[in-house]
């Protein structure tokens, strides 16, 4: 009992000292993940806490586990709609991207080290893919508003490559657990079988979860723990018959959150816990595994792994897979620079471990060094990489809460709250004045702690709260309406997509004429739209930019792949009024 006891008093202590610690990771700038695996690091072996834990069947299991978690609150929070412009390219870096990268990380391995060539290709696997709780969790703790297109490749590349480095690293483990020195045709089979099954159960077990959700009726909080265990079937059961759990329980996730599911807000927000408690989980029990005094005389060579792998291997692989797509040289760049490894390959070098291969141990610790060198480089260096290259847009307004009414309401109905704020042009105007969205209302008006009913000639008030009831999507038009971005954010918008905001059924004659530039003669009736869509490959995105006849032009609006506003910043960077006004 007291053995139980202790057991409680340290993982509450732990626990708790790395959900106090987060608050650190922006203050200093550290990436949190990075926090909770050197918290771990200090409660091991080497540390203050000195607890031993070498148990690696545990540490696989537990590890399998959250990383599961985690896939399925990545999928749930991924959009169909980013497909549109992410889907592709996403899945040539997690396929051929993550066989690019293990090969050139392999190959030197090998070499630097004196391995096999197969021992250094395993290695090349292990830390070959980019890891989805690194990658989700550093882009929305860094508050990075991405253009739509590096951020959905992005996602969508670590969420689905992971299956790819796991089944490299499994086939790999096989061969040198077997004395295989050559690589057969029974790996495209085992590569079907693994994303063929996976994939299906994925979507399967999605939809049956979709529907089970929407028929039963449950306690408000059992239904994230029935898409939870129903998803960690799906998974476990994926597994079981030869497929790649993690890519099941990624598309599970996936198909959840993008279709209608009773209750999905709370599911939600329950499932952001627990995929934060997965996080940290995983990577403290990471940090209480590893040993840091056996990487001191291997951590030369792994240094100048991690670097040849985020410096050359990584960048080399996004320019081939990124090849065939419109992508600017900047995106480009700032994806290959978001390479982040975490968890997943110190969880894929428990496999060597666990079969007891030659060199395992080795293997293991250049693994933890090259997630150390990512972590503490790349994700700290986020803010500026975006900066540098140019993919951060300015952030949209939001309601300050947003709530489901699905609980009780046939429909796609929410609450949502708003404060209006000091310069907001509908403070002082009355309720009938206000153009709002079809089927969208505002339920009630708080001032201070009086409650206002609604009327049509209730005039807004300075610091109002206004609790309105629309559809998703609406958002964009209601918080333009009653949200106002703050001073910075709004000059910051302006310096971006310049003084004036067009249609994009503007012909580019007419807007030439009237900012008196030329335009040639077989582009005068083409919109702004068709002009500027073909130039960005048919998938423009909020953000896109493209220098022209002198002028700046900003894609500022878009509805799936037709651009609805269009900023445009002229030459001289003042406002130029035509002749004759």
């Amino acid at each position: 009992m007291d053995y139980i006891n202790t057991l409680f008093l340290i993982g509450a202590l732990l626990l708790c000292a790395s959900i106090l610690a987060s608050s650190l990771s922006s203050r200093l700038g550290i990436p949190l993940l990075l926090i909770f695996l050197i918290i771990g690091m200090l409660a091991g072996e080497d540390g203050l806490g000195g607890i031993s834990f070498d148990n690696t069947d545990t540490a696989f299991m537990i590890g399998s586990l959250a990383l599961a978690i985690i896939l399925l609150d990545g999928g749930m929070r991924t959009k169909v709609e980013s497909f549109r412009v992410g889907l592709w390219p996403a899945i040539s870096l997690a396929s051929f991207g993550v066989i690019l990268t293990a090969s050139l990380t392999g190959l030197l391995t090998a070499w630097l080290l004196e391995l096999h060539w197969l021992q250094g290709m395993l290695l090349g696997a292990i830390v070959g893919s980019t890891d989805a709780a690194a990658v989700f969790s550093l882009l929305q703790g860094k508050g990075l508003n991405l253009k739509q297109r590096v951020g959905a490749t992005l996602e969508i590349e670590s969420g689905s490559n992971d299956p790819m480095a796991i089944f490299l690293t499994i086939t790999l483990v096989e061969m040198l657990a077997s004395g295989e020195q050559d690589v057969s045709w029974s790996f495209l089979l085992a590569f079907v079988q693994q994303f063929g099954i996976g994939g299906l159960c994925g979507l399967a077990g999605g939809i049956l979860l979709v529907s089970l959700v929407n028929r039963v009726k449950l306690a408000t909080g059992l239904y994230p723990l029935l898409i939870t265990s129903g998803a960690i079937l799906v998974f476990a059961f994926a597994n079981s018959i030869g497929g790649s759990g993690f890519l099941a329980i990624y598309l599970t996730g996936l198909v959840l959150g993008n279709r209608r599911v009773h209750n999905l807000q709370n599911i939600l927000h329950v499932q952001d816990g627990m995929a934060w408690l997965s996080q940290i989980g995983m990577f403290l029990m990471l940090g209480l595994l590893v040993t840091p005094s056996e990487m001191m005389p291997i951590a030369g060579p792994a240094i100048l792994i991690a670097l040849f792998l985020i410096f050359v291997a990584r960048p080399l692989a996004v320019m081939i897979c990124l090849a065939p797509f419109v992508f600017p040289w900047r995106e480009r760049l700032f994806i290959a620079w978001v390479g982040l490894r975490g968890a997943v390959p110190i969880i894929l070098a428990i496999f060597p471990l666990l079969a007891g291969l030659e060199q395992a141990q080795l293997l293991f610790n250049i693994a933890f060094v090259v997630v150390l060198v990512s972590l503490l480089l790349q994700g700290s260096s986020l803010p500026l990489a975006a900066k540098f290259c140019r993919v951060e847009i300015p952030p949209q307004p939001e309601p300050l809460q947003r709530t489901s009414l699905d609980v009780a309401v046939e429909g796609e109905y929410e609450v949502m709250i708003y404060q209006l704020e000091n310069a907001n042009w509908c403070v002082g105007v009355a309720l009938r004045e206000l153009s709002m969205p079809d089927d969208s209302r505002i339920a009630a008006v708080f001032r201070g702690s009086q409650l206002l009913h609604p009327r049509g000639s209730t005039r807004l008030a300075l610091n109002d709260v206004l609790c309105v009831i629309g559809r998703p999507r609406d958002l964009p038009a209601l918080s333009k309406l009653f949200s106002r971005p703050r001073a910075a954010s709004y000059l910051e918008s302006r310096r971006f997509f310049g003084d004036f905001i067009l249609e994009g059924d503007a012909e580019l004659g007419a807007v030439g004429r009237f900012y008196g530039f030329s335009v040639p003669e077989e582009l005068v009736k083409l919109t702004l739209a068709d002009f500027l869509g073909k130039r960005f490959g048919g998938h423009p995105v909020v953000g896109d930019k493209l220098e022209w006849e002198g002028q700046a032009w900003v894609v500022a609006a878009v509805d799936s792949d037709t651009i609805l506003k269009v900023g445009l910043k002229l030459a001289s960077g003042k406002p130029t009024i035509p002749p004759g006004f």
